[in-house]
């Protein structure tokens, strides 16, 4: 079995490091599951780059929104950015939740994707529109009615399952890491809603 499959399989299914130990001893290897947590920290990044290439093109409506995290006793915000379809675009971590750290999502995104979308749907929060006005995308439509961003609400789930089977994350550069490895794998395999 290659370790790159072993990668592979740690993040598209809610295993803990333990549960794929016993998997592949199962299966005859004989693997410690601190050697599998090296496997997925050393190829895991190659493993979501080469995803990344492969992935579709981004939809012309995107999701905004933030999921709050404790690491380490720290309040820390996940912001995150989905189309249409499900796909997570871009993902960062940070100590604050404001107009700035909204800027700099935007700005990544734009960055990223190459195109402005049609359309941007966030929460009530205001700083999304405060980093939008500052010529970031001031052409591009706002809506925030209530329940429209569900798409983004349901793309934390999954990441929300896997810090619950891994006891919480223990560093912001792991979360941040693990959470772009998950996207990466997830929007390899989510069905087109």
């Amino acid at each position: 079995m290659k370790v790159c499959s072993v990668s592979y399989k740690l993040h598209r299914f809610p295993l803990s490091y333990r549960l794929t130990e016993e998997m592949l001893r199962a299966r005859g290897l004989m693997v410690s599951y601190e050697t599998i947590r090296r496997w997925s920290d050393k190829f895991g990044p190659a493993y979501a780059a080469r995803l990344r290439r492969k992935s579709a093109k981004p939809g012309d409506i995107w999701h905004l929104d933030g999921v709050h995290l404790r690491i380490q006793w720290q309040v820390y915000w996940l912001w995150r950015a989905v189309d249409q379809e499900g796909y997570v675009l871009d993902e960062i971590l940070q100590t604050r939740r404001n107009a700035k750290v909204a800027q700099r999502l935007l700005r990544s995104l734009l960055h990223k994707q190459g195109a402005k979308p049609a359309r941007i749907v966030t929460d009530k929060r205001s700083s999304y529109a405060t980093a939008k006005r500052r010529h970031v995308m001031p052409s591009v439509r706002h809506l925030t009615r209530k329940r429209l961003n569900n798409r983004a609400e349901n793309a934390h789930l999954p990441l929300r399952k896997r810090e619950k089977v891994m006891q919480k994350f223990r560093s912001s550069g792991g979360c941040q890491l693990f959470a772009s490895m998950l996207s990466a794998v997830r929007n390899l395999f989510a069905l087109p809603a």
